[in-house]
């Protein structure tokens, strides 16, 4: 059969590559595939094959044209896992794709397999990046992305205290976004994502943490107490109090200015430089110097030197608080 040119913006194009670990954005890769196949021909036959299912041969009769000309979608996972000689099928199948057949190859990226990686891309497969979220800022942008793909709009705060509340897992995020554009109309803020995720956001370490730097002892005590007894993990406590310090700490130093300006001098979205400028009221240079020291202790605690991190971490957000009410 006559092969198809390939459009990198089209789900159907011969061959999608989709690469990287995050699971949520592989699976929404396929689907993407699969649902426009499906709404060119409702009888697009898919088949989802693990790596270990593509033997030698599978490939060729998977794509072997068919009398009825039907649409198929074959889907493979894990290809980086190939073997040699179900390589050699894949790459000279990327030679001559056939129509109507849509391959779709996941990949996890890096040095296994990437022959087969360099030959999808030279081919000029459609390619989907799908890479891991490792950092707050990827899962902050990713939860903005979400309610601008649903069409609704979220205050910055919203989306960070979902973060928060929530925590690094993309599905358990995206999931929480849903639930939240089909119960709410209007914009949804930080007081939406409050009632909807109380228990979870009591249980965030950021929340202990920003209870200590605004100097709230008592009720950044009740956060730590709350924290722990629902298995956050300590050293994310003595994380996020040193990141809440440190925020401090680089604001008060800094230079006056814009938000804009100042979140690219610090690296801090500009939504934060407002809240850690309504934090750093009362804090001082020494107090930001005691409460990095008292977290230093806190942090070696957690990790084993100390008998009872319970009482570290309990010792480290009584003199931040302290520390945050020096000034005033």
């Amino acid at each position: 059969m006559a092969t198809r040119k390939n459009s990198t913006d089209d789900p159907l194009a011969p061959v999608t590559l989709a690469v990287g670990q995050e699971d949520l954005l592989l699976d929404r890769a396929v689907q993407q595939v699969v649902a426009a196949a499906r709404a060119a021909d409702a009888d697009t036959d898919v088949r989802d094959l693990a790596s270990d299912q593509l033997q030698p041969g599978t490939l060729a009769e998977l794509t072997s044209p068919s009398l009825f000309a039907e649409r198929k979608v074959v889907i493979v996972r894990n290809a980086q896992d190939l073997s040699a000689d179900s390589v050699k099928d894949v790459k000279a199948y990327l030679g001559a794709p056939v129509e109507e057949i849509t391959l779709v190859l996941l990949h996890a990226g890096g040095a296994k397999g990437k022959g087969l990686l360099d030959a999808a891309r030279k081919s000029g497969a459609r390619e989907v990046a799908c890479p891991k979220t490792t950092k707050p800022a990827e899962r902050l942008s990713f939860v903005r992305s979400e309610f601008r793909t649903h069409g609704r709009s979220a205050t910055p705060e919203a989306c960070q205290a979902l973060v928060d509340s929530i925590g690094s897992d993309l599905r358990e995020l995206a999931s929480a976004v849903s639930q939240l554009i089909a119960d709410v109309e209007g914009t949804i803020d930080e007081a939406v994502v409050g009632r909807y995720y109380t228990g979870r956001a009591e249980a965030s370490s950021f929340t202990v943490a920003d209870r200590a730097v605004e100097g709230r002892a008592a009720e950044a005590l009740e956060a730590l107490r709350w924290s722990l007894s629902t298995g956050v993990p300590p050293v994310l406590i003595t994380s996020a109090l040193a990141q809440g310090v440190r925020a401090i700490g680089k604001l008060s130093s800094a230079r006056g200015g814009r938000p804009a300006d100042l979140a690219r001098e610090l690296g801090m979205p500009p939504w934060k430089i407002d809240r850690v400028r309504q934090q750093m009221r009362g804090w001082t240079p020494d107090g930001v110097a005691v409460a990095l020291r008292a977290v230093a202790a806190a942090d070696a605690g957690v990790k084993g030197g100390g008998d009872d991190p319970e009482y570290a971490l309990e010792k480290a957000v009584v003199v931040v608080a302290r520390a945050a009410r020096s000034g005033r």
